[in-house]
C-alpha cells in the first residue's frame, strides 16, 4: 500500500505544483467519522467535503484506496506510521535530487494531528520538508512545529464558533468558501483570493482566504451550508 500522491494527481495538490522550484506530496484518508475529523459534526462540514467528489466520484477505487488507508491508521499505527515515515524520507531525497523543495499536506480530506506523540511526530522527524494544512482544530493554532504551518478552516454553525473566536485571536490565515461573489472584507479582515496556491496562501496573515465553491458532484446546495458563505444573500 502506497500512503503519498508524490505526483500531484489530486485537484487540491496540482495547484500548488505550479511552481518549478517545489515539489508536493498529500496524504489522503477518508473521513469516517471524529477520529480522522474531529470538528466535522460541530462545523457541519460533513456534507459538502470533497471526500465523496472529484475522481472519488468517478472512480470507486479512490475512496476504496483511500478507506484502506483510513484502516490502516486506526487499526495498525505503528505500521501506518513506520510507511508514512519510509515514504517521506524518499520524497526527500527525490526533492534533493531534483533540487526543488519539499512540501507535504498531510491532511488532504482530513484533520489528523500528525504533531503529537501518538501520531508520530511526523514535522518534527522530519525537519527538512515543510508541511502544510487546513485545520479545524483551533488550538493546534501557533502551537505547530516551525515546519508546519496551518490555515484555519472556517464554518459559520453556532456551535463552532467559539474556535473560530479563538482562530481570530491569532495571525493565522483562516479560509473561507464563499458562494455568489466574493468581498472585499469578511470577519473584520482583508478577503484576498486564495484559489491560486495554498503555499501561497499561507503568508496572508491576519487576512481571510477567500475560495470560490465550485461544485464537483456533492448534492449540497451551498445556499444552505453552514461551511459555505452565501453572499447572494448578503
Amino acid at each position: 500500500m502506497k500512503l503519498l500522491d508524490t505526483n500531484g494527481s489530486n485537484t487540491k495538490l496540482r495547484k500548488n505544483n505550479k511552481d518549478i522550484n517545489i515539489r508536493v506530496a498529500g496524504l489522503s484518508l477518508y473521513p469516517i467519522d471524529t477520529r480522522i475529523c474531529a470538528f466535522q459534526d460541530i462545523a457541519q462540514c460533513k456534507g459538502p467535503c470533497l471526500s465523496d467528489s472529484g475522481f472519488a466520484k468517478v472512480y470507486q477505487s479512490v475512496n476504496q484506496a483511500r478507506i484502506a488507508k483510513t484502516n490502516l491508521y486506526l487499526n495498525e499505527r505503528k505500521k501506518f506510521i513506520e510507511l508514512l515515515k519510509y515514504e517521506l524520507t524518499n520524497f526527500e531525497r527525490l526533492c534533493l535530487k531534483q533540487s526543488v523543495i519539499p512540501y507535504v499536506r498531510l491532511n488532504v480530506i482530513s484533520d489528523i494531528q500528525y504533531e503529537l506523540k501518538a501520531n508520530g511526530r511526523i514535522p518534527q522527524s522530519f525537519p527538512n520538508i515543510r508541511f502544510i494544512d487546513y485545520t479545524k482544530i483551533a488550538k493546534r493554532l501557533g502551537k505547530t512545529p516551525d515546519n508546519y504551518e496551518l490555515m484555519f478552516s472556517f464554518s459559520k454553525a453556532p456551535e463552532y464558533r467559539s474556535s473560530v473566536l479563538k482562530a481570530l485571536k491569532t495571525d493565522v490565515p483562516i479560509s473561507v468558501v464563499f458562494f455568489g461573489g466574493m468581498p472585499k472584507r469578511f470577519l473584520n479582515r482583508e478577503v484576498v483570493n486564495g484559489d491560486e496556491s495554498d503555499i501561497v496562501n499561507l503568508g496572508y496573515k491576519n487576512k481571510i482566504v477567500g475560495l470560490k465553491y465550485k461544485s464537483v458532484g456533492n448534492k449540497i446546495d451551498p445556499r444552505d451550508s453552514m461551511f459555505i458563505v452565501n453572499m447572494e444573500s448578503a
